[in-house]
């Protein structure tokens, strides 16, 4: 066959329709053809659904984020976006990192340019569905993302399970998310709630003994009620430490007052915030004035992004706290190195975890579909299921087949005091790496079932 007519031919298969009738002899097979330089590839006779395969058809694939940009999560959740855009930008741009997460990406994925589209979600589920189905609708998203809250996690899961669509959560701490209320069609990159209770459970037991008084501030919400119950867990059952009070506020809660009234009346030795975002900045700052801080021992469970910047070092300093990922980290591993040379480069300031988070989670994603050749849905969560070990910015780790949770180290850390900072941004000196495999929960613990594929 001349190069010509096999050019010709393989130019009329992609323009048919969907790829769908291809004929008997390949019904359920894949196509995989070359064209100009770019290797295709079809589920054949695979019927409609979600936004397959309308959502790959043209020359762009789009990705959906519905994040925070106002309210209790906004500095947060602009952060995550600056991940998100760097990780589309590198895609297209076939960027060093980018390469070395997702080797396959050849200036966009599958022959396609990527780009984002987003909209703000104040955290609110029902505004986040609301721009999701905007996206699907205007632009056939072929992966959704953003939460920040959990609460817009686990009704996302919901709805990218309805639609048939990929959704990856970006920050959620709930233990829910990838526990009774995962997905088939949802895959979490980050840490949660459990992860973070059971690596930093032993570094406070390490740091200040047994048989402590615990006062907990939860904000109402799943991320809120499972965290505690995961730290309080640790620390009573291991450590003999006593809850002694546990104050739960609704989320977005500007005057504290009558929750710390009742932890400075407890008789509690350590402050546990488990509120998040701007919640947690001010409850600690009002904590601070009431006189409860540094009389208690702040400890933040599940570390909050631009906490230090915006509580102020006075109040951030001694604190533990357990993340996804600190900036200094690059001096151990290269490819946070290079991620944060690349963030710095580009938004004039090193990446908090949110942004972390975001890149690697975009990465993954675009991992699996040009290792599975096809944007189809099932192909594509067939293919993370492998279990395959692959890199992250602090080394290479699977996700779990079971629930679709990656298992990612958790980094405990803590507050820097303003004389021992080396620059306006390091707040935060790494305490250690915990190996994730070693602190997550057995993976049918929480009543994840994955649901269908079709």
């Amino acid at each position: 066959m001349s190069d010509s007519k096999s050019h010709n031919e393989a130019k009329a298969i992609i323009s048919r329709r969907n790829a769908l009738h291809l004929g008997a002899n390949v019904a359920g097979a894949t196509l995989l053809t070359t064209f100009g330089g770019v290797r295709w590839a079809f589920a054949a006779d695979q019927p409609a659904m979600g936004t397959w395969p309308e959502g790959s058809k043209g020359d762009t694939v789009y990705l959906g984020a519905a994040v925070p940009l106002t309210g209790t999560y906004a500095v947060q959740g602009a952060d995550e976006l600056k991940g998100w855009e760097l990780a589309v930008e590198h895609m297209n741009t076939n960027h060093p990192l980018m390469k070395k997460l997702a080797p396959k990406v050849n200036n966009g994925v599958l022959g396609k340019k990527v780009a984002l589209v987003s909209a703000d979600s104040a955290a609110k589920p029902n505004q986040a569905l609301q721009s999701e189905q905007t996206f699907i609708a205007k632009n056939k998203v072929v992966l959704m993302t953003g939460s920040t809250s959990s609460a817009v996690a686990v009704a996302m899961n919901k709805f990218a399970q309805r639609e048939k669509i990929l959704y990856m959560p970006g920050i959620s701490g709930s233990n829910d998310t990838t526990g009774k209320d995962c997905v088939r069609y949802g895959f979490r990159q980050g840490f949660f709630g459990e992860m973070a209770a059971n690596a930093i459970g032993p570094i406070l037991v390490k740091n200040f003994g047994k048989n402590r008084k615990a006062a907990f501030m939860t904000p109402d919400y799943t991320y809120g009620h499972t965290t505690t119950q995961s730290v309080a867990d640790y620390l009573v059952k291991e450590a003999g430490w006593t809850m002694v009070t546990n104050q739960v506020s609704p989320l977005g809660t500007q005057d504290f007052s009558q929750y710390l009234t009742n932890i400075a009346n407890s008789g509690a030795d350590f402050l546990i915030n488990v509120n998040w975002g701007r919640d947690a900045v001010l409850s600690s700052q009002q904590a601070k004035q009431f006189g409860l801080l540094p009389k208690m021992t702040l400890v933040l469970p599940y570390q909050i992004p631009f906490f230090a910047k915006e509580a102020g070092v006075d109040i951030s300093e001694g604190v533990f706290a357990a993340t996804d990922f600190w900036w200094t980290l690059e001096d151990k591993y290269p490819l946070a190195k290079m991620f944060v040379d690349a963030f710095q480069k580009k938004f004039g300031y090193r990446p908090e975890w949110g942004a972390e988070n975001a890149y690697v989670s975009f990465a993954h994603w675009a991992r699996m579909v040009t290792q599975a050749g096809t944007f189809y849905p099932p192909d594509v969560i067939k293919e993370w299921e492998k279990g395959e070990v692959i890199p992250s910015l602090l080394g290479d780790f699977a996700y779990r087949k079971e629930d679709h949770q990656y298992l990612h180290p958790v980094v405990i850390v803590r507050g820097k005091a303003k004389k021992d900072m080396k620059n306006p941004e390091d707040f935060w000196e790494v305490v250690e790496v915990v190996d994730g495999a070693k602190v997550i929960q057995p993976a049918n613990a929480f009543g994840c079932k994955l649901g269908d594929y079709t």
